[in-house]
C-alpha cells in the first residue's frame, strides 16, 4: 500500500486545487492542524479512491495523494481511513 506523501511532494496543481478547496469551505486552522499530525504518521492509504473523515471535515484522495476537502453532511467515494 502507498503511504501519504508530504506536501513538498504534490504537483503544484493539486497544491493549488487544495487551498482553493480549504478556503471555499472554511477548514480551520485547529482541522488543517489534525490533518497535519495525522499526514506526519506517513499512513498507509489506499492506491484506489479513500477518504478520512475528522469529523468537522473530511479529506478525500486517491492513492499517495490528497485531492479535495469535504465539509460535514458531504458525501465521500472510496475507502474509509
Amino acid at each position: 500500500m502507498p503511504k501519504i506523501e508530504s506536501w513538498n511532494n504534490f504537483p503544484e496543481a493539486v497544491k493549488q486545487h487544495l487551498v482553493e478547496r480549504m478556503r471555499d469551505r472554511a477548514i480551520s486552522i485547529a482541522d488543517l492542524n489534525q490533518l497535519r499530525l495525522w499526514t506526519e504518521t506517513r499512513p498507509e492509504v489506499p492506491e484506489g479512491e479513500w477518504y478520512k473523515d475528522f469529523g468537522t471535515f473530511k479529506i478525500c484522495g486517491r492513492g499517495s495523494l490528497a485531492k479535495t476537502f469535504l465539509v460535514r453532511g458531504q458525501a465521500a467515494k472510496g475507502e474509509k481511513l
